[in-house]
């Protein structure tokens, strides 16, 4: 019965023409279902960075065991994310999605029961993690295929903005690693991945416009394209900031002024809250003014604030930089793929796993190099010093490519 009341509302909304309202131009009930999907695969994407704290002074790591812990599952999140994307435009995203969602509750049972207890124990479970964040690569393309390029900013804005999955994260885990264990919290977070699996089953429905499956060679077509490398490498800076700066935070704020996990954590929850909630404001702002304006206030404000934070004197100076940091890139993560449909509409599930693997690396470039950075040196500001400068890169990139796209591409919508 649920399953007919979503189709009819697919129908209705198929039916109309040209709607301008966004909630009658795609499928919301697929919407929604994409966003949770999302907020709960980020959820435990980075969980190991608020418990990292506890994890470290349990298993004995060092500040650079601690970076490529919390970094193992960035980088296998942004691997996996080609994977799911090609495996997207193959059988489809809802299906795609429900096998994601199953390995990713089948692996947390498994660490949860069988414990972790070593530091090549926490990069396995890791990888494991690694599939919640490839997540990206289906939630998106899941949602973006029901609207038509005027609404692509918000649509991929909404869906996401389950970025905000990192918050609960930073919330609630060290406080119940500290009463359970941290392994434990591992068990408790396969309680709302079921729920929002069971939700995802009944209201997602793949777009009925879905690409015809093609030979496996010609999904890596786009990577043909200059412009792809370009989408890539913005996305590597915005989205590579941000999650980055979600898994390492809870360290930095510890080592760095000696706050409690608790404290770091409420530190990171309100860091990580501001750069989700504009996601999708940032879509919308690139849908009004274009992605191109958008992201060249995107980088700027980026390499002031995170060269700000390696000479910040105290917490609350550092936390104030932070939040503009990560405002400044839920916006990018936004503006980025407000672009990426504009030029790659039949691609867009390939083009979205290898934008969200560019992204992903970056953010395991930028937690592993603060930990090494801490360990080689005593300090993280060489680590936030060289992403500055990567941001300051890509803003000359952008000047450079944009008069050319606003040239080329024609899909109506601003650029």
């Amino acid at each position: 019965m649920a399953t007919a009341f979503w189709d009819r509302t697919a129908q209705a909304s198929t039916d109309e023409q040209a709607p301008t309202n966004f909630w009658k131009a795609g499928h919301w009930p697929t919407l929604i279902a994409a966003l949770f999907y999302f907020d709960l695969a980020f959820m435990v994407w980075v969980i190991l960075g608020p418990m990292a704290p506890q994890i470290a002074l349990t298993l004995g790591l060092s500040p650079a065991e601690k970076g490529l812990m919390v970094a193992t599952p960035t980088l296998a999140g942004a691997l996996l994310r080609v994977s799911n994307g090609l495996l997207v435009d193959r059988i489809g995203p809802k299906r795609s999605g429900a096998i994601s969602q199953l390995i990713v509750i089948g692996g947390l049972l498994s660490a949860w029961l069988l414990g972790v207890d070593s530091f090549g124990g926490t990069l396995a479970l890791g990888v494991i993690l690694g599939f919640a964040g490839a997540s990206f690569a289906i939630a998106l393309p899941l949602a973006s295929r029901w609207y038509p390029p005027e609404h692509q900013g918000k649509a991929m804005g909404l869906a996401g903005m389950g970025n905000s999955g990192t918050v609960l994260a930073a919330l609630f885990a060290p406080t119940l690693a500290r009463m359970l264990g941290w392994t434990s919290v591992l068990g408790l977070a396969c309680i709302p991945l079921t729920i929002v699996f069971i939700a995802y089953m009944m209201m997602a429905k793949d777009a009925p416009d879905q690409p015809a499956p093609k030979k496996l060679t010609e999904y890596l077509h786009p990577l043909k394209s200059v412009d792809a490398w370009w989408l890539m490498g913005f996305y590597a800076v915005t989205f590579g900031g941000f999650v980055g700066l979600a898994a390492s935070l809870p360290i930095y704020f510890t080592d760095q002024f000696g706050l409690s996990p608790e404290m770091a954590g409420y530190c990171t929850a309100a860091c990580v809250f501001v750069g989700s909630l504009v996601r999708p404001l940032g879509g919308a702002m690139a849908d009004r003014v274009g992605g191109i304006k958008a992201l060249a206030v995107v980088f700027a404000v980026a390499a002031v604030t995170l060269a700000g934070v390696s000479i910040a004197p105290g917490v609350a100076i550092a936390l104030g930089l932070f939040v503009a940091a990560m405002l400044a890139l839920g916006v990018g993560n936004g503006s980025v793929f407000q672009l990426v449909p504009q030029r790659f509409q039949q691609e867009i599930g390939v083009m979205t796993g290898l934008v969200g693997m560019a992204g992903g690396v970056g953010g395991f470039y930028l937690a592993s190099s603060l930990g090494f950075a801490r360990q080689l040196t005593g300090s993280f500001a060489p680590g936030f010093l060289i992403f500055a400068g990567l941001a300051v890169l890509a803003l000359i990139g952008l000047a450079l490519v944009k008069r050319r796209w606003r040239a080329t591409w024609t899909t109506g919508a601003r650029i």
